[in-house]
């Protein structure tokens, strides 16, 4: 049974580790997914965690495969800010393909950041932000059917 967002959470960080490592990059994909920042994955913390800053920080991402290009939806309105370029490439976690989302030539303020993501079910990605080149977090994209 392919994974859904619950079962990100549920997941210590290796396990999610593991599943980003054997998943394929999938499509670029289109239009708005909600998002789910993976803090402490595993641990009785990650739900409400979860929950607090989707209510408060991050909503998702908007993408548009046309133009190789994303908003996030940030704030507890969603407001759409901080553009990314989005393409494949070779990941930094294992030097496989994966989906990037660059920040470095689109944003002031996120130019050190750099999200990565895997389709681990369908229309489910598992993301890694890198700082720099430091891994510092996880996060799920879900888009509707």
């Amino acid at each position: 049974m392919p994974p859904d967002v619950s079962d990100l959470l549920d997941m210590p960080e290796k396990e999610l580790e593991k599943l980003f490592s054997k998943s394929p990059p999938g499509e670029i994909p289109d239009g708005e997914a909600d998002g789910t920042v993976l803090v402490a994955p595993g641990t009785n913390l990650s739900n409400p965690a979860a929950k607090v800053l989707h209510l408060l920080a991050w909503k998702g991402k908007v993408f548009d495969r046309e133009k190789g290009e994303l908003l996030n939806e940030v704030g507890p309105l969603g407001l759409k800010a901080f553009r990314a370029k989005v393409y494949k490439e070779a990941s930094w976690f294992d030097e496989k393909e994966a989906i990037i989302l660059d920040y470095s030539k689109t944003s002031l303020t996120a130019q050190w950041v750099r999200d990565e993501i895997r389709e681990v079910a369908p229309r489910l990605y598992l993301g890694l932000v890198f700082w720099e080149r430091a891994k510092i977090l996880h996060f799920a994209l879900k888009f509707d059917e």
